[in-house]
């Protein structure tokens, strides 16, 4: 059909008459001619796309301003563009098309095919759009996010461009919302098929047992393959929901070989030039697999059949995870009619949909506008820009939800565009100038003040467009291989500036289009999209240019600028690694790193991606590694803060807390330590005053603090020493006394301390008695509690500690380790005066309840005890018993003490220390201790007596006078120190050391003086030796002191050790040695003679005694009761003249023996004769025998000098005593009865003194 319009100076108008949209041709010209805006609806391939630009010349529009044609693809915008210029012919020149960066308009375009979004960009400087007559809003129906936002501008804009002609041109629809979105326009309805198109409904069966269930890949194939067996002639086009989808599919498809068929894929990151196959005529059949991007505006001929999958990638948005996330879900009936439409425009078509009519009639019956389910941020930031007011006021046709139009807002806010107010801030007028994504456009503004400007161009090009690596089906290896060599292990970012540098050199190297594209296909690179990667480049660069902020640096820019940048536009797509290739994000999103990223195994512990989408899982793609300290800075507006543990820094001299920041969940600083003043100025002045004044932690010399903290410690100490706790004021009451004084100042020390003296000193801050006791004391107590305690010549500080439960609890006393040695628990069990009462009545609590009956009120019988005690004369428990017998008539023997039952804090607590004040031990059991004393601990001072003293090498006493003791001055602890000279031997020669106690000095000279006088009496003692030994007949004697050789060599220092009275320690006094050996000049044989006679006449009789037993034994071998009581005296044998009798027993105690052992005899013979008798007399001993065994007991818990001498003396009046009872005939040398042995005991219980201190040392 032709049609001639004198208005437009007869031109010639072609339309093609077997499109439907014709027959309403002059329908529609006179409706564009009546109203401002017509609603055109009709089926695909109506027509509607192509000719109603033209019928809008026809109307009289484009004479002197655009027809603007929107199409919501670029690829839709170009091929009508083409498609129309075609058919006008002549007028080809008319139709021009504008998509991003390619505009092919000229000054005598009247026609102007464009994508929605340049059309909108435009808008920014032409807001009424009066470059144009008419604008023809096609496929409304598809509902994006720019068609909406477009419509809603026009329908804002109509009233004051009455002249402006509106076609809103959409599928069937829904158009009555259209309409009613301008007024209630007309509707005009086209038809859209020529042919019938048959629908049959597939649904997949469900598998039977043993079966594998297909998916919809499996059904797509088998239907194709169904048409292709049924010889069944014409092209096919099967829609898949994905890309991966799609290759599987077409490489399946390719295997079968079908005859005369070829097979394409078509999706939107296809390259153009193998897109243009699809539209190209061909010998042989086609089967198209495409995406939903063949759903609406791309005609592709000859399709006569339609494989519908019914499902799509579905962009949504998350508003609260600010995800976007293309799931595949079903699509809804319109779609689906869409997609019938596809095919039936030749001839007669057969759709197949791959599910079930109910199926169908379940789903929705349109898809949610974009507006609903996509990011706002870009919508709302345009608006604010061309001031159209709130997002809420503007005529959408659906306005978004709330929580849509806040997130927008969140994240603008998020890119600092918005202010607190919603007003644009100069960044957001800036980002609002380019034509790029709120985010893009943001790290371009942070890329100039990194000085990174040229990179970030660079990159927010390349973001703003395709990927432009390619990755054919069929050559996947090469491609992967050919991409390697732009990889980089940090970042993705990197990786796309490498493809531009390798780009550009090769364009410096060899500019021409064929080399370019040789370039491109070697390495697996998009031509096209590399150009528009250009061009978008050159745009930017354009736009940025205007504006005085930006300059670009001639120098590389550095990792952290280039990243700093790209996060500024990414802080909601920042992650923290949680295990491999898995990243914690923001908002609790779990991301995984994009298989395909070159960070894949080997990313950070921090990364940014320029988008998380939502397909198998949550993916982030485009990756690179990034530090925490940049997000805290660029993220400071939007950052979370918050303080925990506020606390006093003593050595900063402030108030800290830790601050943890946070950003959308994620935590970016754990835990910082601040200046917590800085903060919260009023608690930490709270904190300042407990802290640093209360408890004392302020730094520096503060004289007010000394006189506090001294008033404090006297109160304290009195409260330790009496166990109260009543005496000093709490802590409110403190930090209340400082609170009244202390104005608001920053609770630092620099501004205390300027405070002070601004006041002029510190008296106002000084505390008196009367602001620290809460009761009046008894300061007469405290004589009760001295501060020190002698031990021996040394004065040993005690400290108090009033902490139930605490293992300081009650009397510590510090000793000093070398005084260790030289001291017994003894004294110490009387703790101090203070406590003896209350120990007396824990001690006489624990007493049987026989005695205990007797002793009520407990407390005052402990209190009488107490009084008549000699407080550190002797044995506690020894005159404790002696006073309870002497008040109250009891009888408890002082080991029938129970010791265990006194609490802790009433047992002496003993703390060790070195010379430096270093604590080495402690507990309360003063033997626990000793093995301390076994490592050497010495000081400086130590060393330098030492070296002052010490002498080695000496075989003759060389040494001069040597002191008892030695001054060496006090320790940390004000202890005065001694050093206790001693003689050592040392191989074969003796040395004078020095020793920390006097016993171990003692001890060691024992061995050094025997070695002197070896050496003094080698001669003699050379010549001797062979006489003081026993004679060969006496061997079967002493075999029970082992082998004759043993025998001899204990007879030896027997002897020696008698003649040098060596039996005890001694001192180290050169008297005493010289006096030893004078007295056994010419005199140690006949001495000696006396000492070896004495043992020999024990080892006889010791013999006669074992043989008469053993005789008696045999006699009375029949009788139970006579073997019974010559064990007992086998026993005592053994007893009398251990094994180791020469190294045990003292000249005085052999002088005794053979007349003990004769005793013994006498009383085996009796026990012979009347075993009854020797039972009987027995019976006197038992209690004397108990009494021995508990001295012995006492001895070796806690041994003392007094203790030992007195077990010895009881021991040998006993074995007296049994003379007397069973052999009186055997006259004893001093008067014995159990009378006297009960009055030795009474004695040693009611009158042993305290031994002297030195005893004790």
């Amino acid at each position: 059909m032709m049609f001639s319009n004198d208005s437009q100076n007869d031109i010639s108008i072609h339309y093609p008459s077997e499109l439907p949209i014709v027959e309403r041709r002059e329908e529609i010209v006179a409706a564009i001619r009546e109203h401002q805006v017509v609603v055109i609806t009709g089926e695909t391939g109506s027509g509607k796309s192509t000719q109603i630009p033209k019928m809008c010349l026809e109307a009289g529009l484009g004479r002197r301003k655009w027809i603007g044609c929107t199409q919501p693809r670029r690829i839709a915008a170009i091929t009508l563009a083409n498609r129309v210029a075609e058919e006008m012919g002549e007028l080809s020149h008319w139709v021009g098309h504008k998509i991003r960066f390619q505009d092919k308009t000229t000054r005598s375009t009247r026609i102007k095919f464009m994508t929605d979004g340049v059309l909108l960009a435009e808008a920014q400087s032409d807001r009424l759009f009066r470059g144009y007559d008419a604008i023809v809003v096609d496929e409304a129906h598809e509902r994006t996010l720019n068609i909406d936002f477009l419509l809603g501008l026009i329908k804002k804009i109509l009233p004051r461009r009455q002249d402006l002609k509106v076609v809103v041109t959409s599928a069937t629809i829904d158009p009555e919302k259209f309409s009613q979105a301008f007024d209630n326009a007309p509707i005009i309805e086209v038809s859209g098929r020529t042919y019938p198109v048959e629908v049959w409904h597939r649904a997949p069966e469900a598998p039977e047992d043993g079966e594998e269930e297909t998916n919809y890949v499996d059904n797509a194939i088998a239907a194709v393959d169904s048409l292709k067996r049924s010889s069944r002639r014409g092209d096919v086009l099967v829609f898949m929901p994905t890309e991966s989808d799609i290759r599987e599919t077409v490489q399946r498809l390719e295997e079968k070989r079908y005859f005369h068929t070829i097979v394409l894929p078509l999706f939107g990151r296809m390259a153009a030039s193998d897109q243009q196959r699809i539209f190209q005529l061909t010998a042989e059949e086609k089967i198209v697999v495409a995406t939903n991007v063949a759903e609406t505006s791309v005609t592709i001929p000859r399709i006569k059949y339609v494989i519908d999958t019914g499902l799509a990638r579905i962009s949504q948005y998350n508003a609260r995870s600010r995800t976007q996330s293309l799931p595949v879900a079903p699509i809804s009936q319109a779609a689906a009619d869409q997609r019938k439409g596809r095919c039936g425009r030749v001839e007669a078509g057969i759709c197949i949909r791959l599910y079930s009519e109910e199926d169908y009639l379940g789903r929705p019956a349109f898809t949610a506008p974009e507006m609903q389910r996509a990011n706002l941020a870009e919508v709302i930031l345009r608006m604010l820009h061309l001031k159209f007011g709130s997002v809420q006021d503007f005529p959408f046709l659906d306005p978004p939800s709330p929580a849509a139009v806040k997130d927008g807002y969140g994240v603008l806010r998020e890119l600092n565009a918005i202010d607190a107010s919603n007003r644009l801030t100069p960044d957001g007028r800036l980002m609002a100038r380019l034509p790029l994504d709120p985010r893009l456009a943001r790290i371009l503004i942070e890329a100039g003040k990194e000085r990174a400007l040229r990179e970030v161009m660079i990159l927010a090009a390349a973001l703003s467009i395709q990927d432009p690596r390619e990755r054919p089906v069929e050559k996947e290896a090469q491609a992967d291989q050919a991409h390697a060599k732009f990889r980089d292990p940090r970042s993705d970012f990197v990786g796309l500036l490498r493809i531009w540098e390798a780009y550009e050199r090769q364009w410096q190297a060899t500019p021409s289009q064929g080399q370019m594209r040789k370039f491109c296909r070697e390495n697996f690179l998009s031509y096209r999209r590399l150009r528009e990667w250009r061009d978008v480049f050159e745009e930017i660069g354009d736009i940025l240019g205007e504006a005085k902020e930006f300059h670009a640096t001639a120098e590389p820019a550095s990792y952290e600028a280039i990243h700093r940048a790209i996060v500024s536009g990414y802080l909601s797509n920042i992650a923290m690694r949680k295990e491999k290739n898995i990243y914690l994000g923001t908002k609790g999103r779990q991301v995984m790193i994009f298989p395909g990223s070159g960070l894949f195994n080997k990313a950070g512990s921090w990364i940014v991606a320029s988008e998380v989408v939502q397909t198998s899982r949550l993916f982030a793609r485009t990756v690179g590694e990034i530090k925490p300290e940049w997000i805290e800075e660029l993220g400071a507006h939007l950052c979370q803060r918050s303080y925990s543990e506020p606390h006093w820094e003593k050595k900063l001299g402030q108030v800290a807390a830790f601050e943890k920041v946070t950003l959308y969940g994620l935590v970016i600083v754990e835990r910082r330590k601040i200046n917590y003043g800085r903060i919260a100025p009023d608690k930490a002045r709270e904190v300042f005053i407990q802290s640093a004044l209360v408890e004392g932690e302020l730094p520096g010399a503060h004289p007010f603090m000394e006189h506090n903290r001294e008033l404090i410690r006297q109160i304290e100490e009195l409260e330790n020493k009496t166990r109260r706790r009543n005496l000093l004021v709490d802590d409110f009451t403190l930090h209340r006394f400082y609170d009244d004084r202390i104005p608001d100042i920053m609770p630092d020390v620099r501004s205390f301390d300027k405070l002070i003296k601004d006041r002029g000193g510190d008296q106002w801050l000084r505390m008196t008695e009367a602001d620290l006791l809460r009761d009046d004391p008894d300061f007469r107590a405290l004589d009760q509690f001295p501060d020190a305690i002698e031990a021996g010549d040394v004065r040993l500080p005690l400290r108090y500690a009033f902490e139930p439960g605490s293992p300081e609890d009650g009397v510590t006393v510090t000793v000093p380790v070398r005084v260790l040695p030289a001291i017994s628990s003894e004294p110490f069990e009387w703790l101090v005066p203070g406590l003896l009462v209350e120990k007396t009545t824990a001690l006489l609590k624990a007493l049987p309840k026989g005695i205990r009956k007797r002793l009520v009120p407990v407390g005052d019988a402990a209190r009488e005890v107490a009084e008549r005690l000699p407080f550190r004369e002797g044995n506690l428990y020894i005159q404790m018993s002696r006073c309870l017998h002497e008040l109250k008539g009891l009888s408890v023997g002082a080991g029938e003490w129970d010791r265990n039952s006194v609490p802790e804090h009433l047992q002496m607590r003993f703390e060790v220390v070195d010379p430096e004040g270093k604590k080495l031990g402690e507990g309360r059991n003063l033997d626990d201790l000793k093995p301390i004393t076994t490592e050497r601990h010495e000081d400086r001072i130590w060393r330098e007596a030492r070296r002052k003293w010490e002498k080695t090498g000496a075989t003759s006493w060389g040494f001069g006078d040597v002191p008892p003791k030695i001054e060496l001055g006090e320790d940390a602890f004000g202890v005065k120190l001694y050093a206790y000279p001693g003689v050592v031997a040392e191989d074969e020669t003796v040395a004078l050391r020095l020793f920390m106690n006097l016993p171990e000095a003692m001890e060691a000279t024992r061995s050094g003086f025997m070695l002197l006088y070896r050496l003094t009496f080698a001669a003699e003692i050379k010549n001797l030796r062979k006489d003081w030994t026993f004679p060969d007949h006496m061997a079967p004697l002493v075999f029970f002191v082992g082998k004759k050789k043993d025998a001899d060599l204990a007879l030896q220092e027997y002897v020696m050790r008698e003649l040098f009275e060596l039996n005890d320690p001694v001192r180290a006094e050169r008297a005493l040695f010289e006096g030893v050996v004078k007295r056994l000049r010419g005199s140690i044989a006949a001495l000696g003679r006396e000492r070896v006679n004495e043992v020999f006449q024990v080892a006889r009789e010791r013999e006669e005694a074992r043989t008469c037993l053993e005789r008696f034994r045999k006699m009375g071998a029949r009788n139970p009761k006579v073997l019974m009581r010559l064990d007992v005296l086998f026993k005592e044998l053994e007893e009398l003249v251990p094994s180791d009798f020469l190294k045990r027993l003292h000249p005085r105690h052999m002088e005794q023996l053979p007349r003990l052992l004769k005793a013994l005899q006498v009383r085996a013979e009796r026990v012979y004769n009347a075993p009854e008798k020797d039972i009987a007399k027995a019976e006197q001993l038992h209690p004397h025998i108990e009494r021995r065994e508990e001295l012995e007991r006492e001895a070796s818990a806690a041994p003392t000098p007094s203790g030992l001498r007195f077990l010895d003396d009881f021991r040998w009046s006993l074995e007296e005593f049994k003379a007397s009872v069973f052999a009186p005939e055997i006259k004893s040398r001093r008067k014995i009865s159990s009378k006297r042995l009960d009055e030795k005991w009474r004695e040693w219980v009611l009158t042993k003194g305290r031994e002297t201190e030195e005893s004790h040392c």
